[in-house]
């Protein structure tokens, strides 16, 4: 049911962009958008469709994932005009609920898009991971905010 709602929405979302004639990504999102919308309105099982609460918790999900890359690029470019006797790097042992290889490569790639901090190991029974900071005040908030931030909501959308 989820794939057959995904592709009506995909196809009523290249209506909307034949329809108004122009072929642009924002034009096809916002069709997205509308058909998504169209569908929620017209289905009868909203509740017990997984699809009308994955497409919110994806984009919430990538949304927070650019404003973590855009937060941490700025405390970057603030770190790099100071002095380096201000930075405060470290090597931090993070504990893991993710279980398979994937779920553990997705968290690792988006740990690595953030400036400033870099996975280092995984450790040999999946339990845990090593990452550098460039700057980390507290280790505690630090890990709090790679537990709720992405793994918790990575894992939302995995399982």
């Amino acid at each position: 049911m989820t794939k057959s709602l995904l592709l009506s929405n995909l196809l009523l979302a290249l209506v909307w962009v034949f329809a108004t004639g122009t072929l642009t990504q924002e034009n096809f999102l916002f069709g997205f958008i509308i058909s998504f919308g169209i569908l929620w309105l017209i289905s009868v099982n909203r509740v017990e469709n997984k699809y009308f609460t994955i497409v919110p918790k994806t984009l919430w999900f990538f949304l927070v994932i650019l404003g973590k890359i855009v937060v941490a690029n700025l405390q970057t470019v603030k770190e790099s005009l100071y002095s380096k006797k201000k930075l405060n790097p470290a090597i931090i042992k993070v504990p893991l609920e993710a279980k398979t290889d994937l779920e553990i490569t997705f968290l690792a790639n988006l740990i690595c898009l953030t400036p400033g901090t870099m996975v280092l190991d995984v450790s040999t029974d999946k339990k845990a991971m090593f990452v550098h900071a460039l700057h980390c005040e507290d280790k505690e908030e630090f890990i709090e905010q790679i537990k709720i931030k992405l793994e918790h909501r990575l894992l939302e959308l995995m399982r």
